[in-house]
């Protein structure tokens, strides 16, 4: 078996395939394949509906614009026969991948067929004002007829952002929304039969790997890399997130201590161009990489900027440089309330390297803090937190709790691991407000679902987290940081609950107090996803009885483990419905608030989600709600005599 690395890096986004084929036979997908599966929380060996979803998976890791084949022409796979299915479980077991090839050959004589229908586009009559959002979870075209409308509307969406560059580089754009569909086409249309067979193995791969569940890929090796600075919390080049747009790269979220940070750039930008090069139509592998470079060298980028209502081109310039997720990985502040401050800590991800963690750090500023003031409550905002490392949640929880079961994971084997924060001592046992959103996923529910199960705190802001209670390790060649040739993988090997016996799978952490945020309409989360894991449960674990420790070390450890362990407080029960009436009411009074729920109710309904809260006369909208609920449970808490809010 391969060497693994367990880490929970919930909502990582994958590039499509990279250039670089990996080095593999046919032989090497059942490898692989079979690695994957005996590692798999619940698919062990190939099966009918496992061959389903990989067929379907295939199909649309060749066409996902929909823009290439059309629907009569791939029902056989789309809605395939048992007798089809079996036939091919069969052949994929004897590493025979004939049915692929004939998807291939399709995909083949559908591009034939597309340059065909291109050459019929009008371009002196292309319809006006096409939204990207047309070609969002689009249907297969039905004929012909209907894959020159979609052509030709998505030539207008191209024509459309191309009028508005730079003479100099109109041109340049269309040439390169052709170069780059021409690249890939000539993949598929090559007459060397090893690239041929690596093509078509490698989608193969993909597609079987993501049929497991939504978490589980396989990575060829330039992907491997990417995912490796994903993981490693670093960033090469400006230090800014991008999202893929088809009109151009959308600055969703500039890194403090950055270059773009410096910048005049902004969120909502959209990068058109890099040193005069247009992205138009550019993978984001490809426009990421021309992005980056060697530390202090100049890039330049020409982005399209919406300024009252009107779009505006601008240049910026800026030195690159190595970008490493410190200055981001946690916040923290205060704000005065009655005769102390309320603390706020946020933590943007679970890590942990040689010099710091995510733990550490937070304790060290919260004491600075609390050496200086008196604390009078404590909020930690764990929002659009998407996790991090399995310890550090641990961790992080135990800054809070004595001691006690933080997590449990079960693997695919069902043998179940408890993790405990053991040290005995907490950095605030007082008031505690957590926040989270429908981005917070992983290691972010592992803490505010663990914090709410003991009743240490009260968990605020959207109805509910991401919803990804599984847990996945990723291959490394030999142990080293070397990517196998072969390419590798990830892998979901099982759940995780927290002490209550519970999963986040699928449902998320349920706020106990909820105020809407920018992601509250948002159809994002787990049960979103291709393929889910189901939700379960195991046994709740408040009384723990060391049943995972071999049996002749257990008693050594529980008289050193049992003391000091933490209750299971039901502190803020009896005030979560008068919370929630204040909050509500608070709401219903404020008008930016209102204002702005109005703009999220009609923008969830256009697909838009990254609605900015400062828009509507105030920084953080949520937050401040989040300040009040504190302050209303400090004055209720301190109005309500002990014995009446302890331990049950």
């Amino acid at each position: 078996m391969p060497i693994f690395r367990l880490f929970l890096a919930g909502l990582c986004l994958l590039s499509p395939l990279c250039a670089r084929l990996p080095e593999i036979k046919a032989t090497d997908v059942n490898k692989i394949m079979g690695e994957v599966m005996e590692a798999h929380a619940s698919q062990k060996s190939v099966s009918p509906e496992m061959i389903k979803r990989t067929l379907v998976n295939y199909i649309e890791e060749l066409d996902p614009a929909k823009t290439y084949f059309i629907e009569e022409e791939i029902s056989i796979w789309i809605q395939p026969s048992d007798e089809l299915l079996k036939r091919i479980v069969a052949e994929y077991e004897d590493n025979n991948f004939t049915e692929f090839e004939k998807i291939t050959d399709t995909f083949s004589r559908a591009i034939i067929r597309r340059h065909e229908i291109e050459e019929k586009i009008d371009l002196n009559h292309l319809p006006e004002h096409v939204s990207p959002k047309e070609f969002k979870d689009m249907k297969w075209a039905t004929d012909a007829n209907a894959l020159l409308t979609r052509l030709t509307r998505l030539r207008a969406l191209q024509m459309e952002s191309i009028s508005k560059l730079p003479e100099d580089l109109k041109k340049n754009a269309m040439q390169r929304i052709e170069k780059q569909r021409n690249k890939f086409e000539e993949e598929v249309l090559t007459t060397d039969p090893i690239l041929k067979e690596r093509f078509i193995l490698t989608h193969v791969l993909k597609s079987s790997a993501g049929a497991l569940d939504s978490h589980t890929a396989y990575f060829t090796p330039d992907e491997a890399n990417q995912f490796m600075i994903n993981v490693q919390q670093r960033l090469f080049g400006i230090g800014a997130q991008l999202r893929d747009d088809i009109n151009g790269f959308t600055v969703v979220k500039i890194i403090e201590g950055g270059p773009a940070a410096s910048s005049s750039l902004k969120t909502k930008d959209r990068i058109v161009a890099v040193n005069g090069e247009p992205l138009l139509g550019m993978d984001i592998v490809d426009a990421v990489e021309l992005i980056r470079g060697e530390e202090n060298t100049p890039v330049m980028l020409a982005i399209i900027r919406e300024e009252e209502g009107e779009e505006k081109k601008l240049d910026i310039t800026m030195k690159r440089g190595e970008v490493v997720l410190k200055e981001t990985r946690y916040e923290v502040s205060y704000e005065p309330f009655a005769d102390g401050v309320i603390a706020y800590l946020r933590l943007f991800s679970f890590y942990q390297d040689e010099e710091s963690s995510s733990a550490t750090d937070l304790a060290r500023e919260f004491n600075k803090l609390r050496a200086e003031h008196n604390v009078k409550g404590v909020i930690l905002d764990l929002r659009s937190n998407t996790g991090g490392m399995l310890s550090q949640a641990v961790a992080v929880s135990g800054l809070f709790i004595t001691k006690g079961i933080v997590v449990s994971i079960k693997d695919d084997q069902g043998a179940i691991q408890h993790l405990r924060d053991i040290d005995g001592t907490t950095i605030w046992n007082g008031p505690l407000v957590v926040m989270i959103n429908r981005t917070s996923a992983s290691a972010s529910e592992i803490v505010s679902k663990t914090l709410q199960d003991y009743g240490r705190a009260m968990i605020v802001g959207d109805d509910h987290s991401y919803g990804k209670g599984s847990f996945q390790t990723f291959t490394l060649n030999t142990g080293k940081n070397t990517v196998n040739p072969r390419g590798e993988y990830k892998v979901t090997r099982g759940r995780y609950y927290t002490v209550s016996g519970k999963t986040p799978q699928l449902t998320g952490v349920l706020s106990d107090v909820v105020i809407p945020g920018a992601y509250s309409e948002a159809d994002v989360g787990e049960k979103f996803q291709k393929f889910p894991l189901e939700n379960d449960s195991i046994k709740p674990n408040f009384d723990d009885d060391l049943s995972d420790v071999p049996f002749y070390e257990r008693e050594k450890i529980r008289s050193l483990y049992r003391f000091n362990l933490q209750p299971r407080l039901h502190t803020y029960e009896p005030f979560i419905k008068l919370l929630q009436e204040n909050a509500n009411k608070r709401i219903e009074n404020n008008k930016n608030y209102q204002t702005f729920l109005k703009e999220l109710k009609k923008a969830s309904t256009e697909d838009e989600i990254d609605l900015d809260e400062e828009e509507f006369g105030k920084n953080d909208l949520q937050l401040a709600e989040a300040y009040n609920i504190t302050k209303d449970l400090i004055v209720l808490l301190s109005q309500t005599p002990p014995q009446s809010v302890g331990v049950k």
